[in-house]
């Protein structure tokens, strides 16, 4: 059933993106033949008076349909309200509309879980959830549920640093003194701990760490605005800058980036644990969707945004088959990385690997 909820999440971003263009359409006046959620084999389908409304199998993507180049369309080639017959201005609306449908959604998808359960908002520190018995954290007077805020009297900041800067420090601190400033309650504590030494010669002193997260719970609706709009200005720093350091240093960022397949894991996962944070979940999602899809490459929205930024400039568009060229060119290269990282998160999922091993490959 955590699958089932992750991809439905998926699946409702994809038809928010898809809406948003279609919205700008037909708004507009401008003609749509077909509406389509995923690909592959048709499940279901609707003949509308002028649009076709189609439910494919691979719930991995959609798109809407315009009969500018369908030679089996009944409107003329001359017609205004044909989509490459508009001004600049109007289709550039019906290209970004599934950006900027994707960048509001997430926004009241954190309104919704503030307003109902309330929203993670990650403080400094790491919480300290258990403490093993007669490991040197109990010597030292630690606690579960601590909180330690510093460590030799240097701030921890955020997660995940903290959790770096944490367990590098003890591992390198053998059966030396560090000095932990810790919250307790109310109280603000300095306790000094002595990392014993494990099996690999690294330092350890038998705790957990967790991540030291706030609850938000919004009062009225007006909290709940002001703490999603603080919740998704996190969220939209966070992936700007993950996206500006994979770019910047792609070949040691590559590893890091994830598939469809690993996107549900990682939403089974959060679904099994907390079906609420899939809101948040969500939010995250459609925010890295709209940022992806804003990017100028071929067979994206950003891609089509550059050919009119091009016509702008050039006072005319680009040849037909240069841009048919260009769009197919990257199109293949899109699907290739997608069947990429389909194939690589499903030889890693773990009831992938289990099953590698029973049949002893």
């Amino acid at each position: 059933m955590s699958v089932l909820a992750a991809i439905a999440v998926l699946l409702v971003l994809i038809v928010v993106h898809e809406l948003g263009h279609f919205a700008a359409a037909r708004l507009q006046g401008i003609h749509v033949n077909r509406f389509s959620i995923g690909f592959g084999p048709v499940l279901a389908k609707y003949k509308g008076p002028e649009t076709e409304y189609t439910l494919c199998a691979i719930p991995l993507g959609g798109f809407v349909g315009f009969p500018d180049d369908d030679p089996d369309s009944d409107i003329t080639p001359d017609d205004p309200n044909l989509l490459r017959n508009r001004p600049i201005f109007d289709r550039a609306i019906v290209i970004s509309a599934g950006v900027i449908a994707n960048l509001i959604f997430a926004y009241f998808l954190l309104v919704g879980q503030v307003a109902t359960i309330g929203i993670q908002d990650i403080q400094a520190g790491l919480v300290i959830p258990q403490v093993d018995p007669s490991s040197p954290a109990m010597t030292a007077g630690m606690q579960g549920g601590d909180v330690v805020i510093a460590l030799n009297d240097q701030p921890l900041g955020d997660f995940p640093e903290a959790t770096t800067i944490f367990i590098e420090k003890v591992q390198n601190s053998v059966n030396k003194p560090l000095n932990l400033t810790v919250k307790r309650d109310d109280k603000t504590l300095n306790l000094t701990v002595i990392p014993q030494e494990n099996e690999e010669g690294q330092g350890k002193i038998g705790v957990g760490l967790l991540p030291n997260i706030k609850l938000n719970q919004a009062k009225n609706f007006i909290e709940a605005f002001t703490y999603s709009a603080e919740a998704y200005e996190n969220l939209a720093n966070l992936t700007v800058k993950g996206f500006w350091q994979l770019i910047s240093n792609f070949q040691e960022n590559a590893k890091q980036v994830a598939g469809p397949v690993k996107i549900v894991e990682y939403g089974a996962s959060i679904a099994q644990n907390n079906a609420g944070n899939l809101f948040q979940f969500g939010a995250l999602i459609s925010i890295n969707l709209a940022i992806i899809n804003i990017l100028p490459l071929p067979a994206l929205d950003g891609g089509q945004l550059a050919f009119l930024l091009f016509e702008g400039l050039l006072g005319k568009p680009l040849p037909l088959k240069l841009q048919e060229g260009i769009m197919q060119t990257g199109l293949v290269l899109l699907l290739s990385l997608g069947v990429f990282l389909i194939v690589r998160d499903t030889v890693n999922l773990a009831v992938f690997q289990d099953f590698i091993q029973q049949i002893g490959l």
